[in-house]
Formats: C-alpha cells, structure tokens, sequence
C-alpha cells in the first residue's frame, strides 16, 4: 500500500510539474521581430511578444489563484486518498487510523488554503484599490 501511496504521489507531482511546463510555454516568431520593434509600437510589441498590457497586480492576482487552485486539487487527493484508505481497511484500527491522518491532514490543508485564498484576495484588492 505504501508503494501505491509513492507511485500516486510521484505521479500527481509529475503531472503538476509537466501541466505548469506545458502551460507556461510561447511561440515566438523572431521572423517579424526586427521590423516590429523598430517600426512599431508599444503595444504592438507588447501584443506580437505575447506579455500585452496587463497590470501587474492582476498578474500577481491570476498567478496566486493558479498555484492555490493546483494546492487545492492535491488537498482533495489528500482527502480523497484517505476515505479510499479507510474504506478498505477491512476493520484494521491501524489502517484506520493512518487513513483518519490523512483526512485530518487534508481537511486542515483546504482550510490553510481556502484561508491564504482569502487573505491573498484582501491583499491584492487593497493594494488595487490604494494604488487606483
């Protein structure tokens, strides 16, 4: 079961890491860039390079959303990984309870990240608000 428990969390932190790869990824086209960065304008640049014109903090904003979002899902899997356990443990009180850690730790970890959530979301709307 232990090596199960490996596997499964080798697997989720592979394909967080591969999905955030994959994501983070852009086209360039170094073709056109010459005539566009002398002749044209900022936001021509700005659009052709793929960063536009976005404020920063809304930036911070969608970046903190995304990271607490993939903490969320492992949270889930932590919870989802313990009830699976407890449901099998056949009446083994030490499965039982390896299987009530996990839920606890779960549990505790959404609460962290639903809490971090809503104290980044109060961050970044005072700071857009003081800064208008």
């Amino acid at each position: 079961m232990k090596k199960l428990k490996n596997s499964l969390a080798a697997i989720t932190i592979a394909s967080l890491v591969m999905a955030m790869a994959l994501t983070a990824t852009s086209f360039v086209s170094a073709q056109s860039a010459d005539n566009l960065l002398w002749g044209g304008t900022q936001e021509q640049v700005g659009n052709k390079i793929g960063l536009g014109n976005a404020d920063p903090r809304v930036i911070a904003a969608s970046l903190i959303n995304v990271v607490l979002g993939f903490l969320g899902i492992i949270a889930v899997v932590i919870v989802l990984m313990g009830g699976f356990k407890w449901m099998t443990a056949g009446g083994n009180e030490d499965s039982i309870g390896e299987a009530r850690g996990l839920l606890s730790a779960g549990v505790i970890g959404l609460i962290i990240i639903l809490a971090s959530w809503g104290l980044a979301q109060f961050t970044v709307n005072l700071l857009y608000n003081a800064t208008k």
